[in-house]
This record gives structure tokens, sequence and C-alpha cells, in this order.
């Protein structure tokens, strides 16, 4: 079971008993990610928790994907996935991440993907990471901003979000950028961000 851990932030792979807490969490922030949240095209039959956590351990058995819960002292309060996982000439992967509303500020969601990047770039050994964002998603272009992630442009209607395809912003790290590790590099960043952090919202994934 992979479990990664820093300055208060746990990530675990998500389990088929978090289904009454998961499902609490996403209720109570249904309206503050439906505008960020990834929609099918077509017409598509729901998927059950059990069928969601199902495929997220195969996928994670198999190497494909991480589907993580964000936990602050015990509670779920978002989640994180790396997804897919390419490994071949590529090695890289995309990550999406959301929080919950009532913890934005707190510098979570930028805790978070740095101990996810810096499990992707030393034990996975992964070379590239990419994160893509709405550009009217202020609040979670602050977190790549913080990390330190390169804008790489736009992709015009890149994905399905709350029923259309909306444009999207690709910023992206390679591993050999941040050789002190990305825990590290968000650390000094949060040093000069004190007291400026007004959210972190989320990211499609």
């Amino acid at each position: 079971m992979v479990v990664l851990e820093d300055d208060g932030v746990r990530l675990r792979l998500l389990r088929y008993r978090d289904r009454t807490a998961w499902q609490a969490v996403r209720a109570r922030n249904a309206d503050w990610l439906r505008p960020w949240e990834a929609s099918s095209p077509v017409p598509s039959r729901a998927v059950s928790f059990t069928e969601y956590v199902a495929e997220s351990r195969r996928l994670a058995r198999r190497g494909e994907a991480l589907t993580f819960v964000i936990e602050v002292d015990d509670e779920i309060v978002g989640q994180l996935s790396v997804s897919p996982i390419v490994l071949g000439a590529l090695r890289g992967a995309s990550i999406g991440y959301w929080v919950s509303r009532h913890v934005a500020g707190r510098g979570i969601a930028p805790t978070a993907v740095a101990i996810a990047g810096d499990h992707c770039f030393t034990e996975l050994g992964l070379h590239r990471l990419e994160i893509n964002i709405r550009p009217e998603n202020t609040a979670s272009l602050r977190v790549v901003s913080k990390l330190g992630f390169r804008d790489e442009g736009l992709r015009r209607r890149y994905l399905h979000i709350d029923g259309d395809w909306r444009d999207h912003r690709t910023f992206a790290l390679l591993a050999e950028e941040v050789p002190g590790g990305l825990r590290e590099r968000w650390k000094r960043s949060r040093g000069r961000h004190a007291g400026r952090d007004p959210g972190s919202g989320p990211a499609p994934g």
C-alpha cells in the first residue's frame, strides 16, 4: 500500500471502505467542483463507487495509474490522480487533483502535488509530469506557479468539462528541473508566499 506524507498532508490509495466519507465530501463540494470536473461527451452509464475503486486498484496493480485520497488529520479532504502513467520512451504522467472548499487556501493542493511528484520522479522513475488546467481556474493556476511548472501553451477544446469541450493550458515539469525534489521547492516557495495564498482549486484528473 503506497502512503505518502509530508507537512500534515497524507496521500494513500483509495479503498472500498472510504465510500461514506468520500461520497460525503463530494456531495458537500458538488457546486465547487462542477466547473472543473470531467464529463462525458456521449451518454454513458454512471459508475458506482465500488466499480470506481475496483478499476483504480486494477490500474494501480498494472502500474498504469494511481488514485489517492488526500487526508488531513485523518479526514478525506480531496483526491489526487496520477493517470495515465506511460513508460517506454515517454516515462511521463498527468496529475489531476481537487480539494474540499473548506480547506482551500491552506497549501494542501500544492503539498499533495509535490508529494506525488517526488514519488513519480524518484520511486516510479518518471521523466515528465504535466497538469492541464482551464484558463479560468485561477486558484489551480497558482498551484502550478508555486511549484514551478512551465506553461507549455494552450490546447484548444482539449477536455470535455462540465458539459462542453474546454480549452486548457498545459503545464509540465521534468525530473532534471527539480534535482532537490518538488517538496523542497514548494517549501521555499511557501516561505515567499506566506500569508498570500487565497485558494487552491481543482485540476481535472
